[in-house]
């Protein structure tokens, strides 16, 4: 079950972090086994998954396919295979179960844009947020702490009774211009990109 191909390229490692901070999940069936990655989206975003699957592919192993979710919901996704990698990386994200944002974590341009378009949202007034719910508040700002290792200033905000992170105003054009250049053309409505640059956009990493 391990990598046939032997260490993963920099831009997978980059990708699957990015996806961690997002919408993927690490399992581990069992203590003899390594961990897999689970990359499960709504159908809506299925060129996204696809796009996932085609730079993961050499590690992964059926392709995607879709399955019924609540309320009449479809989900697409698949799994990577277990990998010592990705046992490592379960180590580090997570503690008695839970997802945490590991101290040692280093951001990249590419894991900030996978991890924007898995769970980063830009509303009408041009605020722009990364809903992190799903993380404690030690995990959130230890976030905001690694985002400002870019230059990017972000605080907390309340949504609901959960909090999330807000970009502030003035490091919103940096945020686009570190990310834009690996958003895929399906998820650029995401970021109030043009229509018609986004069709020009690469969707390769």
């Amino acid at each position: 079950m391990d990598n046939p191909v032997g260490s993963l390229a920099n831009h997978q490692k980059s990708l699957i972090l990015g996806t961690l901070l997002g919408d993927g999940y690490l399992r581990i069936i069992s203590g003899k086994f390594n961990a897999f990655l689970e990359i499960n989206h709504s159908f809506k975003q299925k060129d996204y998954v696809d796009w996932k699957y085609s730079q993961l592919q050499n590690i992964s192993g059926k392709p995607p396919s879709t399955r019924p979710g609540k309320n009449g919901r479809v989900a697409y996704r698949f799994y990577t295979r277990q990998l010592p990698y990705l046992t490592d990386l379960y180590n580090r994200f997570y503690q008695s179960g839970i997802k945490v944002v590991p101290e040692n974590l280093v951001l990249n341009p590419l894991i900030l844009a996978v991890w924007f378009m898995d769970d980063g949202s830009k509303c009408r007034d041009n605020d722009l947020y990364l809903n992190t719910q799903q993380f404690s508040l030690e995990s959130q700002y230890r976030l905001i702490n690694k985002l400002r290792d870019f230059g990017l200033e972000a605080g907390l905000n309340k949504d609901k009774e959960y909090k999330r992170i807000r970009m502030f105003k003035s490091s919103i054009k940096r945020f686009e211009d570190l990310v834009w250049p690996h958003i895929i053309p399906s998820m650029g409505y995401k970021i109030g990109d043009d229509p018609v640059e986004t069709t020009r956009r690469s969707p390769d990493v």
